[in-house]
């Protein structure tokens, strides 16, 4: 087989990954846990065996950093099969805090070992993931992952496990309200490395993180909405008050963002269940249930979010 096609959805983290220790490798200085988002998808095909690498990400020529992390991780992959072409689609946009590197990077994981003749295995698809976007090894199952940070050099230990299958909590919805369609000024990994280098409330956020990964998973078993939500509020605020505190600082935030948050508070008080989280961009995640979804959308869309995507807890990864 020369040729494969898959499909990966981007995951939301509900206790947050910032920060490397081994920028190379990409291996983190703490675990964290996320949620996939479906419908939100990538599909990337590679052919291996063409003339030279080809890269093409929504209809567009790869280039710079994004083309360079693409072909280091076919190096990878590549053995004798030559050079190889790669087309990759997202039905969402790239570079505004929804993960769009998470999914990509998990597709070509698994198209380019599939087309390699290689047989399914996601730890292997998870490590190798985990080599383009670090995030990326938590979308190569669906519903719960956990990303162990693992403490070996080489990072054979820093992969992502899947704790609840996307079919524990159907009722969970996550709501994410597009507030900003740019691309962000910093991207994730220079965010990351300059949060890591100069931030004076580093190491803390690292023992913090560290520390909520066992509650937030004991909270999505409960399907304890408060609970999640509470977590994944404050794990949210604290990676960005972390960013904040680099030199020099680096927001991530709206004003339209802190307005959908100072929201939730609200609705919380009219017994709505309610609850964002936030990665590095501008658009909240909200996290209800599905009694509630229309409630939450109503106020979101009054708020002046351009567009509400509204998620559920997504599958594995799959070759089409």
């Amino acid at each position: 087989m020369k040729k494969a096609t898959a499909t990966a959805h981007p995951n939301i983290a509900l206790v947050k990954y910032w920060g490397k220790r081994d920028e190379a490798l990409i291996l983190p200085h703490q675990s964290s846990l996320s949620v996939t988002l479906a419908p939100l998808s990538v599909t990337t095909s590679v052919e291996w065996g063409t003339a030279a690498d080809e890269v093409s990400i929504n209809d567009e020529p790869a280039k710079g950093s994004e083309l360079k992390r693409v072909i280091a991780m076919l190096d990878l992959v590549r053995g004798g099969h030559g050079f190889a072409r790669v087309v990759s689609h997202g039905n969402f946009p790239k570079a505004a805090g929804l993960a769009s590197s998470a999914a990509g990077f998990a597709a070509l994981a698994v198209a380019a070992r599939a087309a390699a003749g290689l047989p399914r295995d996601v730890k292997a698809e998870s490590v190798l993931a985990r080599q383009g976007s670090g995030s990326a090894c938590r979308s190569i199952q669906g519903g719960v992952c956990v990303w162990h940070k693992g403490s070996r050099a080489d990072g054979a230990d820093s992969f992502a496990t899947q704790e609840l299958t996307e079919r524990h909590w159907p009722e969970l919805r996550l709501l994410v309200a597009m507030v900003s369609r740019e691309e962000k000024e910093v991207k994730s990994r220079d965010g990351m490395r300059s949060a890591v280098e100069t931030s004076p409330y580093y190491a803390e956020w690292t023992r913090d993180a560290e520390a909520e990964v066992p509650r937030a998973l004991a909270a999505l078993r409960a399907k304890d909405l408060r609970a999640i939500g509470e977590i994944a509020e404050k794990n949210a605020w604290r990676m960005h008050a972390t960013s904040l505190a680099a030199d020099p600082p680096l927001c991530y935030l709206k004003p339209q963002t802190l307005e959908v948050i100072s929201t939730l508070a609200g609705l919380r008080r009219d017994g709505v269940p309610a609850y964002f989280t936030l990665d590095a961009g501008p658009n909240p995640v909200v996290l209800t249930d599905a009694a509630h979804e229309a409630t939450v959308e109503a106020a979101l869309k009054k708020l002046g979010a351009s567009s509400i995507v509204r998620c559920h807890p997504g599958g594995d990864a799959t070759v089409s």
